[in-house]
């Protein structure tokens, strides 16, 4: 623990943001991190919990009291051996996770938890500043080879774990570059991508081979990679996205969020946006169609790039503002969420249904809604109109990609058309061939994807050698 009555003497204090007025003028991240001093005296409010419910918040398991302690106690460098641990990645948690830990605090009962977000990326970073995280190649090799499918952060944290445990390491992408959405979906100002780089630096020197450009399925055989390596694990993103099955969908003006997206991510990487033409907010009305965090995404890459006005819109009705914690605490609660995106101008209507969209000369113009009661049915004369030229469909992913890679191994799926594998084992129908991450459990957050990335990996190092020392 922190500080014995560090929790009732020191008040919460988090990160803190540039101005929307300033920070929408780049695609650069505004979080203000918080002094060492404050972060120290942050970490001295963990308690002494009987049961740290942080831990059961976390899907890595992450020893949250642990490296409190530790930064409390200025002892960086063994906070940050102690988050390595059991999250490959945590510059990338302590930057866009929604922070479950957080809500499962025990000092979350009175709205103040731990700052346990703020610390984590506090240690990371303090750790690359500080040339403390280098790569740690394998004394031997195993004579084991692995391929990947899909170098997003399930692909990564599964590589870097069997890598160090000394397996020839080959991922398969088929991107220019890895990262999965971390590269190509979550904006720049989210999360600055030369974080991606530096690990795919490190994996590369602890022996981990990197296949772009490599469509597995399209460009090469499938069933050819998994004879050619001992074991094959499959984690690439859950990419169908949910569409709007209304009339006018097919109007010029209407795109995906993914397709939307990915473009401001290689214009701002510098790479070609691809064959899709260029789709751009700059002066226009945007109706973003879902209330999550990809709808999120697409309003503050919408007022980046100069549009008019933004409105989202989302068929569920409109969360309470503070969830009841004697039903809730210690799980995540449902409750109203303003994102740092929608704080920058975003109109925002909930318990709407899209019922069509206008257009002239074959570009939208406009679409029509209708209020919808708790049971999703519309309500008489509560139809309206709202201008648009740009609509962005953000309503989530339904599965991964059947054609290709998933047709050719003719692979077990479960009831929503995801890759079967249980979480004992994550073997496939095929017994040679794992799966992990969004692949098998549906779009999830990135905390998620690394922890069954490291569980993954566990298995298929059991599967190999007979014994293994990685982590559970």
């Amino acid at each position: 623990m922190g500080k014995a009555t560090g929790f009732l003497e020191i008040e919460r204090k988090d990160r803190t943001y540039e101005a929307p007025e300033a920070r929408v003028q780049n695609f650069r991240e505004f979080v203000i991190p918080l002094s060492e001093d404050i972060l120290r005296d942050q970490a001295a409010r963990c308690m002494d919990c009987g049961v740290p419910y942080c831990h059961n918040g976390c899907p890595v398991n992450n020893q949250i009291p642990d490296w409190n302690d530790l930064v409390y106690e200025d002892n960086w460098q063994t906070a940050l051996a102690n988050l390595h641990s059991t999250n490959n990645f945590p510059e990338f948690t302590g930057r866009i996770c929604p922070a479950p830990c957080e809500a499962a605090c025990t000092l979350n009962i009175d709205d103040s938890p731990v700052t346990i977000k703020s610390i984590e990326c506090a240690i990371i970073d303090k750790g690359w500043e500080n040339g403390w995280i280098a790569a740690e190649p394998p004394a031997e090799k195993t004579g084991k080879s692995v391929a990947i499918v899909g170098a997003g952060p399930a692909g990564m944290a599964a590589a870097q774990q069997l890598a160090r445990q000394g397996h020839d390491v080959h991922i398969y992408e088929k991107h220019a570059k890895a990262g999965g959405l971390l590269r190509y979906g979550i904006p720049d100002f989210k999360m600055e991508k030369h974080l991606i780089d530096r690990r795919v630096e490190q994996l590369a020197n602890e022996g981990v081979t990197f296949h772009f450009n490599t469509n597995v399925g399209v460009d090469m055989p499938a069933k050819k990679l998994a004879e050619d390596h001992d074991a094959l694990i499959i984690c690439g993103g859950s990419e169908v996205p949910r569409d709007l099955p209304v009339e006018g969908r097919g109007l010029d003006g209407v795109h995906f969020a993914m397709d939307f997206l990915p473009q401001q991510n290689r214009r701002v990487g510098q790479e070609p946006i691809g064959d899709i033409a260029p789709i751009l907010a700059e002066d226009k009305h945007v109706i973003v169609i879902g209330g999550g965090d990809t709808g999120s995404d697409c309003i503050g890459t919408s007022f980046r790039q100069g549009a008019a006005s933004v409105t989202q819109l989302e068929i569920m009705p409109m969360p309470p503002e503070k969830e009841n914690k004697g039903l809730t605490w210690p799980d995540w609660p449902l409750k109203l969420r303003t994102s740092t995106s929608q704080e920058e101008g975003a109109i925002r209507d909930f318990s709407v249904m899209t019922t069509g969209i206008k257009g002239e000369d074959g570009h939208v113009t406009a679409i029509t809604c209708t209020k919808v009661d708790e049971t999703m049915k519309a309500i008489a004369g509560s139809e309206f109109e709202l201008k648009a030229d740009l609509i962005l469909l953000a309503m989530g992913f339904i599965h991964p990609m059947h054609e290709g890679m998933l047709d050719e191994l003719s692979l077990e799926r479960d009831g929503r058309g995801n890759v079967a594998a249980d979480t004992a084992t994550y073997q496939t129908s095929d017994a040679n061939i794992f799966a992990c991450g969004d692949m098998r459990r549906g779009q999830s957050l990135v905390v998620w994807a690394i922890r069954e990335g490291r569980q993954c990996a566990r298995e298929v190092d059991l599967a190999l050698m007979g014994e293994t020392r990685l982590p559970r």
